[in-house]
């Protein structure tokens, strides 16, 4: 490719005939030309002279390559926090809903009939009275939902089951 730095040096050897059909496809390969001419220590010149500079401009591109990289990398970072962030508090409510069934309220709603466990139950915070269910025993748990409105009985069933899940809902 001839770029506008070249021409000048072009120019001059075109003049003097150095290039053929062949060379027009090759590219400017200094060491090839004619040796000992004044246009060739001129062209050498003018490519010395822009060595630095080219080089210059491709470390800068460079930089500013790694700069954006850079901070898609932090951007990536910072999201895989906020998702920890929010795993963690997950984890935390699931811990604190069922650290809230007391082992001694669950001995109570154990010993109580079903009927009347399922009445004082529907009265309760879902995610209290589904923490309770969850540590009854089965057969227990089951009597007692049995006993309750379809609707709250469905309602603490679906808190259960979100709440039995391992990993995290999102």
């Amino acid at each position: 490719m001839i770029t506008r730095a070249r021409l000048p040096g072009i120019a001059v050897l075109f003049a003097a005939g150095a290039f053929s059909s062949q060379a027009l496809a090759a590219p400017l390969d200094l060491e090839t030309l004619p040796s000992a001419s004044a246009p060739q220590s001129e062209v050498q010149r003018f490519c010395s002279n822009i060595a630095d500079a080219a080089r210059d401009r491709r470390y800068q591109l460079q930089a500013a390559e790694l700069a954006a990289l850079q901070a898609d990398v932090d951007k990536r970072i910072e999201a895989l926090e906020a998702k920890r962030r929010d795993y963690e508090d997950w984890l935390k409510r699931r811990n604190d809903f069922l650290a809230q069934a007391q082992d001694d309220v669950v001995e109570i709603y154990s010993k109580m009939r079903p009927d009347a466990a399922a009445e004082r139950m529907a009265e309760l915070d879902p995610e209290l009275a589904a923490g309770i269910l969850m540590k009854l025993d089965a057969r227990k748990a089951g009597v007692i939902l049995n006993e309750m409105e379809r609707k709250a009985a469905a309602m603490l069933t679906g808190v259960m089951a979100s709440a039995a899940r391992k990993e995290d809902p999102t």
